[in-house]
């Protein structure tokens, strides 16, 4: 070994990661257990000359006949990140996470996101209804976060992945509503545009990895730190502050306790022309919210974003939250939950019996950018394989249920049915309260802070990310 190896040797860093890759030419699933290293020369930093005609990696026991070798160029690779050697064989290798099976065939009700579906008769529109979602996973070669950050966030943006698909499908709903399907290589309504764009890799836009990854830094996380479930809901609840065109009022429960007292006080607005000349509210307007639903003290409704980030246990997640947490799945307002394993992180969308339904962000994928006409090519943000599934009590117990209230019915609707649902239980999931606890500081809807640029300028500046508050992480343990 040559003296520059030597040194490169004991500069490098070791830690393992345990991936699945599908190689197309065994035809067959393989679990691998890579030495990773996050030092100059990769995985295989330590091979020596002999060892320039293929590289073993060792396989676990149940495997323990195979032997992968992986040709010279992938050995010699010098990329410092796993992520550069796994792409440089993207159309060999397919990243697969925990398992991938066909539906069973069984007359259970399958629930996505508050729609039931009869899987033996409606295999197809629920398939369908799973696809439409946006899918947002690992991304590469996007412009590096911060000028000099990293360039993919393969390895640590899982969570932040999933916090998009949870609020992207508020977005859908709030435009295109719950019902709306998306079909392949169909013309999509333009309002469907603009929400993907909201989400591409570049600082511009306004809920990017660049976005997300340098707002965490106020909330104590370094670009490239893994996420919690409630670091994500408190940047995306930032974030919105600067998303004029959605116009959410994001709220992120504290305690496991939602206060309905503050929440009508966030979303409860008065028409932009009334705020303006300080006016009280046409009595027209008033009479037809009356009719609506809404009352009088409430003439305008800012469409609601309610995250519940939840501890449902200690080290595994309590049985007895079960039933409850099933039936968040089952409510029109829902939008999921965020959680996972331990630094693993999904999407997930529904259930069949006590098997959740998921959304895996773990597929790295080239960065997309809108085309000359302005428009994005979309084929790579939809799931189109067969949805992943898992033992509800293999969940990690932190987690964060998402809910979208468009108007303020939905959002009393939905209190009526945590009433009936959640809070029938002894050992409640959460706490539903209709006054503000006088024991907590006043309740002060969130704002904008008072600056002269935009959004994605502003927090360009990590330094002026000091204003905001942190907040208590309910983070997925670590092992």
């Amino acid at each position: 070994m040559t003296a520059n190896q030597k040194s490169r040797q004991n500069s490098t860093n070791h830690w393992s990661s345990s991936f699945l890759c599908f190689f197309p030419t065994l035809g067959r699933l393989w679990e691998l257990q890579f030495e990773r290293s996050s030092g100059r020369g990769g995985a295989f930093d330590a091979l020596t000359d002999s060892a320039r005609s293929s590289a073993e990696l060792q396989v676990p026991g149940s495997l323990a006949a195979a032997v992968v070798k992986w040709p010279v160029e992938l050995a010699q690779d010098d990329s410092w990140r796993m992520e550069s050697v796994l792409s440089k064989y993207e159309n060999q290798i397919t990243i697969f996470a925990d398992y991938l099976e066909e539906f069973p065939d069984t007359d259970e009700l399958v629930w996505i996101l508050g729609k039931q579906h009869l899987l033996k008769t409606e295999k197809s529109k629920l398939l369908s209804d799973i696809s439409a979602r946006l899918w947002f996973t690992y991304r590469r070669k996007f412009s590096p976060i911060g000028g000099t950050g990293p360039s993919s966030d393969a390895g640590w943006g899982c969570m932040l992945r999933c916090g998009q698909m949870m609020l992207a499908q508020a977005l859908i709903c709030r435009h295109l509503g719950r019902d709306w399907n998306w079909e392949k290589q169909k013309e999509q309504p333009k309002e469907y545009q603009r929400i993907l764009q909201c989400f591409l890799d570049r600082k511009d836009c306004c809920y990017s990895i660049h976005q997300m990854a340098q707002m965490g830094v106020g909330e104590g996380k370094s670009i490239g730190e893994w996420f919690g479930p409630n670091t994500v809901a408190q940047v995306l609840k930032k974030l919105a502050l600067f998303d004029e065109w959605n116009s959410l009022a994001v709220y992120v429960s504290m305690d496991n306790t939602v206060v309905i007292e503050d929440i009508k006080k966030m979303c409860c607005v008065l028409p932009l022309s009334a705020a303006t000349v300080g006016e009280s509210p046409p009595d027209t307007l008033n009479a037809s919210n009356q009719s609506k639903g809404t009352p009088a003290g409430c003439p305008a409704w800012k469409p609601l974003l309610l995250i519940v980030p939840l501890r449902l246990g200690i080290n595994q997640i309590n049985p007895v939250y079960v039933d409850a947490f099933k039936e968040c799945f089952k409510m029109p307002q829902s939008l999921g939950a965020l959680g996972g394993k331990p630094n693993n992180a999904y999407y997930f969308i529904g259930f069949l019996g006590d098997e959740l339904i998921f959304l895996d962000p773990h597929t790295t994928q080239t960065f997309v950018d809108t085309e000359e006409n302005g428009t994005v090519d979309d084929q790579t943000f939809h799931c189109l394989q067969s949805p992943q599934r898992m033992s509800i009590l293999n969940l990690d117990p932190s987690v964060a249920l998402g809910f979208f209230c468009k108007e303020e019915k939905d959002f009393d609707s939905w209190c009526s049915l945590v009433q009936k649902e959640i809070l029938k239980e002894n050992l409640r999931m959460f706490e539903l309260v209709q006054k503000h606890p006088s024991h907590w500081p006043p309740f002060v809807p969130p704002a904008k802070p008072e600056v002269t640029t935009t959004g994605a300028e502003f927090i360009d500046s990590t330094e002026q990310l000091e204003e905001f508050d942190l907040e208590e992480d309910f983070e997925i343990l670590s092992v």
